[in-house]
């Protein structure tokens, strides 16, 4: 729990012994933000321990948990997370009960002989019975596993050390530990890595959907994506931004850290000077994951300050990567027109988003987003601002470098790149669920 500079020093990594590893920063999405839900999930197999980490969200869960309890002796819980659900299932695999009821599990796969009884033939059975966002690293005793679903909405990467191989879930990890950008894990793709290299098996038939809000907002800004630099991205929004929208000012400032790359996009292509009109405070974290509303509120104020002596008698345009809720831009315009501020602009490099995210972003309800319920001039007069404009959905698939039929923009448009839970509104059918 908690920053891992505040978990791990070099007294505890140096007592770390082996030569496979895997470590997690967990972004609760489901389950409770507790340490018990700390990953790596660890789990029993037939031949030994399975240590799983999954960046992203299930989407089938419940059947999931059903099939454990019909092949596995081990008790899961209502409350359990996806993660450990995944866990179980694949740790199950090759169990005397698992063999038993082996026609529930999903279809079996014939894999070569070498792999029998190991994880990668319970991982080629087990992952196409599994929907939903998945990025998985995973080990046993013996090797190091790679996993991405059929859409890869979340990103995994392959890097290579002078002594070994590294996955991770952004080429920015690579760089810091010095490894050298392989490849990314393709969509549908399992790798196992162990003595004798790297070895790739096929699951699921590709349908890429990368995910559009990983160049908004989640990756960082020297991460490059399917090939594309994140702030090159990022920078190109905000050039698009200011042409769609725009105005007359006397500074451009950022909503830190998110929205520079955009903000300073869009004061170059309009000409209006960059300024630093916000100090954050590094060591509050992303504040739209907090658990409730009013501790969101209580991490704006702790995390943004404006500098009056910048912003004071100014005409300002505040670029931010999205509204979701509300609470930050509404929050910080009063805090730059209490600063002095003459006039404030908000301009968000992203669409409004408008439908609930399945596949790891912690907003899973349309009633907790602003634009679902308000059109662009409500949410303007809600967040007081003199004048709000979105990036256009064109526009932000052009900054990307994908085309429009490799990305989910589902939060957008409401058209999902795979079933959702039943009971979920559908767009443009009131009162109407999926079956």
């Amino acid at each position: 729990m908690g920053l891992v500079s505040q978990v791990f020093d070099d007294q505890a990594l140096t007592g770390l012994k082996g030569h496979l590893a895997v470590g997690h920063v967990r972004y609760a999405t489901t389950g409770a933000d507790i340490w018990e839900n700390a990953q790596p999930a660890l789990g029993p197999t037939p031949t030994g321990t399975i240590a799983l980490a999954h960046n992203g969200n299930l989407t089938n869960t419940q059947e999931l948990r059903g099939k454990v309890k019909e092949v596995s002796e081990r008790e899961i819980s209502s409350e359990s997370t996806d993660t450990m659900v995944l866990t179980a299932l694949l740790g199950a695999y090759g169990s005397a009960k698992e063999k038993a009821n082996r026609a529930d599990v999903g279809t079996k796969v014939e894999v070569p002989q070498t792999v029998r009884g190991s994880l990668i033939e319970a991982a080629l059975n087990v992952l196409p019975a599994v929907t939903g966002a998945f990025s998985l690293c995973f080990m046993d005793e013996r090797t190091l596993y790679g996993a991405r679903d059929a859409h890869g909405i979340r990103p995994l990467v392959l890097g290579r050390l002078t002594s070994g191989w590294v996955l991770a879930s952004e080429t920015a990890a690579l760089d810091i530990v010095g490894a050298d950008f392989v490849r990314e894990i393709e969509p549908g793709e399992l790798i196992a890595i162990d003595s004798d290299g790297v070895r790739s098996y096929k699951f699921a038939e590709p349908t890429p959907h990368g995910c559009a809000f990983e160049y908004l907002y989640l990756s960082r800004p020297d991460t490059k994506i399917a090939g594309k630099s994140i702030i090159v991205a990022r920078q190109a929004m905000g050039a698009a931004l200011a042409k769609e929208f725009p105005v007359d000012a006397d500074l451009v400032i950022a909503t830190p850290e998110s929205g520079t790359p955009a903000a300073i996009g869009y004061a170059q292509a309009s000409g209006i000077p960059y300024a630093q009109g916000l100090v954050k405070n590094a060591y509050v974290g992303r504040t739209f994951i907090q658990p409730t509303q009013s501790l969101r509120q209580l991490g704006i104020r702790l995390k943004l300050n404006p500098l009056r002596e910048i912003i004071e008698g100014k005409r300002l345009v505040v670029v931010d990567d999205s509204i979701v809720r509300g609470n930050t831009q509404r929050a910080l315009v009063a805090m730059l027109r209490a600063a002095g501020a003459k006039e404030v602009h908000v301009r968000i490099s992203a669409p409004p988003v408008m439908w609930p995210c399945f596949f790891g972003i912690d907003f899973p309800t349309r009633a907790e987003l602003i634009s679902s319920a308000m059109d662009e001039a409500a949410v303007c007069r809600s967040i007081g601002a003199d004048s709000l404009g979105y990036l256009t959905l064109e526009a932000l698939v052009e900054a990307t470098g994908q085309t429009k039929d490799r990305l989910c923009l589902a939060c957008f448009t409401g058209e999902y790149p795979m079933p959702i839970p039943p009971g979920t509104p559908v767009p443009g059918t009131p009162g109407a669920t999926t079956c």
